[in-house]
């Protein structure tokens, strides 16, 4: 049993190596939880202003393939490059409407001109850190990761659905692939030990993806229309720096920032803590130079990716090694997009199975690190109710802020953001009752009754 600090029983701990083929597949589990919805912001941007299939590939490679070294560095820093945790790394949706704006207004070498030097704003925040960290203790980043959770559900709804512009949206085999994936993820875990149980994810998805090959809703047609080799090129889509692309693309990865550091709480919450300012200061300068980087061949950014976190806290394996295999297979994808075009093949309701119980795993790991770290007073109460109202309002009805100016509406139109903004500034400028103890657990804290507010239980980070 876990000791009673609020962690998981971890099936292999962060720096534990389970057997090589056990290892295989539970980093290919990693991967096909994330594939689609990595170069999902791809295929989206590239549709919608118009570029051809030849294009659209080479986009889908660059995110497959510095997704790879991306998450390679988290797991294997380079100096302090890297948080040495099981990050995997990704494409997020974030930066989708930006892309499109700017692409469709300004090109696609304005896009990743952009996203060049924009990125390294990540970069200037992990080497400040030490001085921004007060305003994210753990009630803050808990509510980040909480909201990553509850604004991803919907999103989940619509894979399990068939995909949110599927014409079928809603047809009835398509809910039954994902109740089949979901019951089989779900019941594995509960009731199984073992392989059995850590694998569960990948299973219920083959499942799944058998039975939609069985049905006849799986097309192969791009799989045989696709090459076997490319290799990426700098400066494909070209260069430029139109200052509005910048100052929007800035603004964006601030957001990724807070959003990469309420998943990672969210990972080394499963051990009971929160993350060193090591961890986090690594983490976002994989952020920041990897999706710099990744811009000047032509990826689009790259961010932690919360579904993995729901995954971790789902089976309990938190070894960083099966995330570096993780990381090795979005590199061999990348480099064969044929590969890549089998595994897209797989249907968005079989995904929706899964992605309902992570994103809905991630919410519950940002409820563990508040109740673990933070009283449930009345201060504490209605900074919670205040950012997630917030977050969650604007999220689900953006009409309602429809009389602000674009750029405002973007802004403030966002979960995260708008949770983010309203947890720091309530935090920062509500003082704490004089008998609360104002910080949180750094390490697993052992013992038979521990309190997260007892002095003795505290640990400084090394």
């Amino acid at each position: 049993m876990p000791p009673n600090d609020g962690s998981i029983e971890l099936a292999y701990e962060l720096e534990e190596k389970p057997p090589a083929l056990k290892s295989f597949f539970l980093g290919l589990q990693h991967v096909s939880a994330m594939f689609v919805p990595t170069i999902a912001v791809a295929i989206i941007v590239s549709g919608a202003i118009g570029l051809g299939a030849a294009d659209t590939t080479y986009l889908i490679q660059m995110v497959l393939i510095f997704s790879g070294l991306a998450t390679l560095v988290q797991v294997f820093p380079i100096g302090p490059v890297g948080a040495r945790l099981p990050i995997v790394m990704g494409s997020s949706f974030a930066f989708v409407g930006a892309a499109i704006a700017i692409g469709g207004q300004y090109g696609l070498d304005a896009v990743f001109g952009a996203i060049v030097v924009a990125a390294l704003v990540e970069v200037l925040i992990a080497w400040q850190f030490s001085r921004v960290k007060r305003f994210f203790p753990p009630l803050v980043t808990g509510l980040i990761v909480m909201i990553i959770g509850l604004y991803l559900i919907p999103v989940g709804i619509d894979y399990a659905a068939g995909g949110a512009e599927a014409p079928d949206y809603g047809a009835l085999y398509h809910l039954g692939l994902a109740m089949l994936v979901l019951g089989i993820t779900v019941g594995m875990n509960l009731f199984m030990e073992g392989a059995w149980r850590v694998l569960s994810i990948l299973v219920g998805i083959a499942v799944g993806y058998l039975a939609a090959i069985a049905i006849g809703i799986v097309d192969f047609t791009p799989v045989a229309e696709t090459n076997w080799f490319a290799l990426p090129v700098p400066g494909r889509f070209g260069f430029a720096f139109e200052p509005v692309a910048i100052l929007t693309f800035t603004a964006l990865f601030i957001t990724a920032a807070i959003e990469s550091i309420g998943d990672m709480s969210g990972i080394t919450a499963a051990e009971g803590r929160n993350p060193k300012e090591r961890e986090i200061r690594g983490g976002l300068f994989v952020d920041g130079f990897g999706s710099s980087l990744g811009g000047i061949f032509g990826a689009f950014p790259l961010t932690t990716f919360s579904q993995n976190v729901g995954i971790i806290n789902f089976t309990g394996v938190m070894s960083r090694y099966v995330v570096g295999i993780g990381g090795g297979i979005l590199l061999v994808l990348g480099f064969i997009p044929k590969i890549s075009a089998i595994v897209a093949t797989i249907p968005d309701s079989v995904l929706g199975g899964a992605v309902l119980v992570m994103f809905g795993m991630v919410m519950a790991s940002g409820l563990r690190l508040i109740f673990l770290n933070e009283q449930m007073n009345r201060r504490n109460m209605v900074i919670i109710a205040v950012s997630i109202g917030l977050g969650l309002g604007v999220e689900v009805r953006p009409e309602a802020l429809g009389a602000l100016p674009g750029s405002a509406e973007i802004f403030f139109g966002n979960a995260v953001i708008m949770t983010a903004f309203s947890a720091v500034l309530l935090n920062t400028f509500v003082s704490r009752p004089d008998d609360e103890f104002e910080s949180g657990l750094e390490e697993p804290v052992t013992g038979d009754d521990p309190s997260p507010h007892d002095p003795a239980a505290m640990q400084e980070d090394d």
